[in-house]
């Protein structure tokens, strides 16, 4: 079980001098679960009925089960999908703890599983989506980061080994796009989203 004594802020990687460290704004905790936790959630993760995704005619490797809210990649919208799974709880509520949010915040829940040679390119999450947590399960993987463009481009990585978690806020999630080249052995990741709310007068929030 996870110990609710542990001093996350010894444990947690945060960015302050992107010139030499992780992105602004990305927060990473190599052990987020437990073990046992992640033999559980195992268990559960292959029961779920994943689908294939398809972006722009392509049929991509790695398969996906959206919770909460089915986002279509072709047309941008957003739907209602099957409920969050109340398994999801307890790891929801300690990274949403983290994150600086109420757990009911996470709207969205996205299961992927990456089999080998899978991998995602240069993307940002959505942009309905605010604040990205990821939890990486059974195998690790290399998360790329970049920013800007031509001689003023800066990049950055981490590696995401089992029972990690990675936080994505403020300037990281914004202004950052990230990548996973292809794993060289099966991985499976749970990612939490929130949504983003309009302003008054309509601007939308970082």
């Amino acid at each position: 079980m996870w110990q609710a004594g542990l001093h996350w802020d010894v444990a947690i990687k945060k960015s302050a001098h992107p010139e030499t460290s992780l992105p602004p704004g990305l927060i990473f905790l190599p052990e987020f679960l437990t073990s046992t936790e992640e033999h559980d959630l195992l268990g559960l993760i292959r029961a779920i009925d994943f689908r294939t995704l398809e972006m722009h005619g392509v049929t991509a490797k790695r398969r996906i089960k959206q919770f909460g809210w089915h986002y279509a990649f072709e047309s941008y919208r957003l739907i209602p999908t099957d409920p969050i799974p109340s398994d999801f709880i307890t790891i929801g509520a300690r990274s949403a703890e983290l994150a600086g949010i109420d757990p009911s915040g996470w709207a969205e829940v996205l299961v992927t599983e990456y089999p080998t040679g899978a991998g995602i390119g240069w993307h940002r999450d959505a942009p309905a989506f605010g604040i990205v947590a990821g939890i990486s399960l059974l195998g690790s993987c290399r998360m790329r980061f970049q920013a800007g463009i031509g001689a003023a481009r800066v990049t950055r990585a981490i590696e995401l080994p089992p029972r990690s978690l990675y936080l994505l806020t403020g300037e990281v999630r914004t202004k950052w796009q990230h990548m996973i080249p292809p794993i060289r052995e099966l991985r499976y990741s749970i990612t939490f989203r929130t949504l983003r709310k309009p302003k008054v007068g309509g601007a939308r929030n970082p």
